[in-house]
């Protein structure tokens, strides 16, 4: 069976320096070896990705010198999915004064992640933070400002200062436009040669090294392959394996999976973030949700009726028979506990039959006693676009009336298996971003997503995959290469196998199933006999769509249908590694929650003894048990203790 996976050698971290935690990044930096200005120009690095890693490191690498192919899905580099991050982006500034550091930044990310992040990688996070907003204050990002014209800040959840600084609701875009003029010059300088509307199918490797891609022109379906000296992968999460997520429908896994299989292990898939503050399902008609920023946290008060079944309007419940119960169980942050405890916390309450809405899963996020307060003119300069967002989504006044939210697949923590200097297994094939498992541990703090996309594009990758290709002489691969016809070949022949099948179920109604089954068993809660049930149902499901589904048209065409078949295939093979995953860790802890590990008062039950480590999967066949290999987790400045936000 599938759940009997072996056990192989352990994995290590080579790339990580030791001696102090301060001084690790500059000393790795120092010990790299350089590549010769004129000699950039001779090398070639491909970007899979234009998100706020791919987009500023194709930036960055072409301002350094390097020849940057990028590649991304969508019509423009502006349309990657991290144009849709609302909230903001955490830097250790300490702006206010209030008792921030990079230390305590450090902190609070790894007791965040439920102490199962690097705590290298986390420390270099912080350090690097405060360069973020410099660099993008000088490319002209208009964050907000106080009064003064300092820049301001707010809190998010998981912390007690204020580090997050944003604009407006707009972060992500904001952020991402940056990075995108960047790009846009080195396009212009011609650095950087951008492939829109191309989607990575293979990754090809040669002597044992990662050489290019094979991707698929998505107007003409035209398949070419691109050669390189290295590959980075930021292609995103895979949270669109549970179907309705707050990721645009484009988001897949693919670009990971294909360097998964040809031999990139991957780490930490079970580690899936659900957003407490997302707009709750209406309607078996919705193919996504939408995210609504947690830094309306700050200000908006959560709450539930007192009383089983009371249907009331919630302006006509008086406050004394409200349940705020994020700041009724956790009385030191309160609203602003990280987002695995709120979403916990609110799916408790649901499950109590005291959620409000048509469906009885939401809970209320109330803005009255903040507009009371600052007044409504306030409240509007900081959230007026969420709100706007709000009401045209749900016909609902957010000032009137409070708004309605529930848990919803957000963030994946998991992903392809790096080493400090961001490398993967394939030697060549480095990943940033969201594609990466190294900083979060079990759980992402808020607005650390943007923070970790820019550090890995902007300041980590230019200097350390410059110190591999200075340090392996690499000879031209010519495209007639035996292990380059081989790669086009499986691209091709899987086209034509999605193609012949004709079938008759829709590639959405196999998503939409595996979506199910996936929220249902591994989802906000876990239990060994739902996730059994799991890997018994995925293998069928996947062995039902490789006979029955139906692709209409060519590949010769823009073809929807094929793209999303490709993708879907992907997830049916991801979903059963996640499951499996998510078995063998019988412990809770972030984003991993097994209702079997638990305490007396309903919190997750960590066991530091037995898994502290990140488990890296080898691929060996779809359908075969996978081989796991254990890289110990160290901790020697912030020790494990149980984490607590009462």
């Amino acid at each position: 069976m599938y759940s009997d996976y072996t056990v192989g050698s352990p994995i290590a971290d080579k790339a990580a320096p030791d001696g102090p935690i301060e001084t690790r990044w500059e000393r790795r930096r120092f010990g790299m070896k350089l590549v010769n200005p004129t000699n950039k120009r001779k090398l070639h690095i491909i970007m899979v990705g234009t998100g706020l890693a791919g987009g500023a490191g194709a930036a960055s690498l072409g301002e350094l010198g390097y020849q940057v192919s990028s590649f991304c899905y969508q019509d423009s580099p502006r349309r990657a999915h991290s144009i849709a991050a609302q909230g903001g982006i955490n830097a250790a500034k300490n702006y206010r004064n209030d008792g921030d550091s990079v230390y305590r930044l450090f902190y609070d990310t790894v007791k965040g992640g439920d102490f199962r992040a690097r705590e290298s990688n986390v420390h270099r996070l912080a350090e690097i933070s405060r360069q973020i907003i410099d660099q993008c204050v000088a490319q002209g990002v208009p964050f907000a400002r106080e009064y003064g014209g300092l820049l301001d800040t707010r809190s998010f959840g998981g912390v007690q200062v204020s580090r997050t600084f944003y604009a407006r609701g707009q972060t992500g875009q904001q952020l991402l436009i940056g990075a995108y003029q960047a790009l846009e010059r080195q396009i212009d300088a011609g650095n950087v040669t951008m492939y829109a509307r191309h989607e990575m199918l293979e990754l090809v490797i040669v002597d044992g090294r990662a050489r290019g891609i094979v991707a698929r022109d998505m107007v003409t379906g035209e398949i070419t392959t691109h050669l390189a000296d290295a590959v980075v992968l930021a292609s995103g999460g895979y949270g669109n394996v549970f179907y309705l997520s707050t990721n645009a429908k484009g988001c897949n896994v693919t670009a990971s999976w294909r360097a998964h299989r040809k031999g990139a292990l991957f780490a930490n898939p079970c580690y899936t973030q659900i957003h407490p503050t997302c707009i709750p399902v209406s309607g078996d008609h919705q193919s996504k949700l939408t995210l609504m920023s947690e830094s309306l946290r700050n200000d908006g008060r959560v709450w539930v009726p007192k009383r089983v079944g009371d249907d009331r309007a919630p302006n006509d419940i008086p406050h004394d028979e409200r349940d705020y119960f994020l700041e009724r169980q956790y009385p030191a942050f309160g609203n602003l506990v990280p987002r695995d405890i709120a979403s916990r916390a609110a799916k408790n309450v649901c499950d109590e039959k005291r959620g409000v809405g048509p469906t009885g899963l939401g809970v209320y996020l109330d803005f009255d006693d903040a507009i009371q307060r600052l007044g409504r003119s306030a409240v509007a300069a900081k959230y007026g676009n969420l709100f706007q967002m709000y009401e045209r989504i749900t016909g609902e006044d957010p000032y009137q009336v409070p708004m309605r939210i529930f848990p919803a697949v957000h963030y994946t923590m998991g992903g392809l298996w790096v080493d400090y200097d961001l490398q993967s297994t394939i030697p060549g094939l480095y990943v940033a971003g969201e594609a990466n498992f190294s900083d979060h541990g079990a759980n992402r703090l808020g607005a650390s997503a943007l923070m970790q996309g820019l550090a890995d594009g902007y300041f980590v990758l230019p200097n350390t995959i410059g110190d591999y290709l200075a340090s392996n002489k690499l000879a031209p691969v010519e495209p007639d290469h035996p292990e380059v016809v081989a790669a086009h070949r499986e691209v091709t022949d899987r086209i034509e196998k999605l193609l012949s099948i004709k079938g008759n179920r829709t590639v959405d109604s196999f998503h939409r199933e595996l979506g199910h089954i996936m929220w249902d068993y591994c989802g906000m809660e876990r239990t060994e006999e739902g996730l059994r049930k799991a890997l018994d149902r995925i293998p069928e499901l996947r062995r039902e769509f490789w006979n029955n589904v139906i692709v209409p048209g060519t590949g010769a065409e823009l073809n929807q249908s094929l793209e999303k078949a490709g993708r879907v295939a992907d997830f049916l093979e991801l979903a059963e590694l996640m499951c499996l995953d998510a078995l063998h860790r019988t412990e809770s802890c972030g984003g991993h929650f097994r209702a079997e590990s638990q305490t007396e008062d309903g919190e997750a039950d960590r066991d530091d003894e037995n898994f502290s480590y990140a488990a890296a999967w080898e691929y060996q066949g779809a359908g075969v048990a996978p081989v796991l290999h254990k890289e110990d987790l160290v901790f020697e400045y912030v020790h494990p203790t149980k984490r607590s936000y009462k």
